[in-house]
């Protein structure tokens, strides 16, 4: 174990030095409130500490941010002081977006990108940077596409940092976002090809906040329709079931007032990506 901790203090010290160059220069990190942009963000700001330089943290704020991470964004940003900038995109308005195809994560990933450019050229800072990470190579990103496109850094992968050594990093630094699960945008509820709309994420994320506060911690619901019937269905983990089961009392009630006939559990459990088809 410790020759695991001290080569990830090795990695993370290159990763510091490797930040450097671009911090002098001035970056804009793209910050969603997630543990991956969070530990990139905090690396920035230590090597802006080390060897001076601008950090900018970028959120940007639409109908598909989950309430509960635009909580976290703030609380992060309070907490440790970093220099932090509100936009809001409007990828909504994107035929191409809301028709949720196999693409819908490069044309988000467009238009955040976009707004980063204008953060960036607004603050005289040279490079943007993402929480792309090694783990994410393995998964099918269309947002990485275009972060390529317009040559936005992901230093996290490649100094070849997984998943699960963020995680233990940010644990060592004792930052409370170390083992929050993940959390893409609410339009990743909503399975691909039909159709978003703001009532979707508006319905999604609200009955998702209900679950959240009754104690239901790894989920996701998923929006399903067939022939304009509305179905939800909620993943979540197998150490979690009974208690999502427990709680269909109060989420079938709130889904039906929401206007979906059915209101089903995933035996199969809690799954990155399930609401792909």
């Amino acid at each position: 174990m410790n020759l695991i901790l001290d080569e990830l203090s090795i990695k993370y010290d290159n990763l510091i030095n490797t930040l450097s160059k671009y911090v002098i220069e001035g970056i804009v990190i793209a910050f969603s409130g997630g543990v991956d942009s969070g530990f990139l963000l905090l690396s920035a700001e230590e090597a802006r500490q080390k060897f001076g330089g601008k950090v900018f943290a970028l959120t940007t704020n639409s109908e598909s941010l989950p309430k509960n991470d635009r909580i976290d964004v703030e609380n992060f940003i309070k907490k440790f002081g970093i220099k932090h900038i509100w936009k809001d995109s409007f990828e909504i308005y994107s035929n191409e977006y809301i028709k949720n195809d196999n693409l819908r994560c490069y044309h988000c990933k467009t238009e955040l990108f976009k707004i980063a450019k204008e953060v960036a050229k607004e603050n005289e800072c040279k490079w943007i940077a993402y929480g792309y990470n090694s783990s994410d190579t393995t998964d099918i990103r269309p947002g990485h596409r275009a972060a390529i496109e317009n040559n936005i850094l992901y230093p996290l992968a490649e100094s070849n940092f997984t998943k699960s050594e963020i995680r233990e990093l940010m644990r060592r630094k004792n930052i409370s976002l170390a083992d929050k699960p993940s959390s893409p945008c609410l339009s990743s509820r909503i399975m691909t090809n039909v159709l978003i709309t703001r009532n979707k994420l508006k319905d999604i994320d609200d009955l998702e906040n209900i679950l959240r506060r009754a104690g239901l911690k790894v989920f996701r619901l998923r929006h399903h329709e067939i022939e304009q019937k509305k179905i939800l269905r909620l993943e979540t983990t197998h150490e979690e079931m009974l208690l999502a089961f427990k709680l269909k009392d109060l989420l079938i009630p709130e889904a039906k007032l929401r206007g979906y006939k059915w209101v089903t559990i995933d035996l199969e459990g809690y799954k990155q990506g399930g609401g792909n088809l």
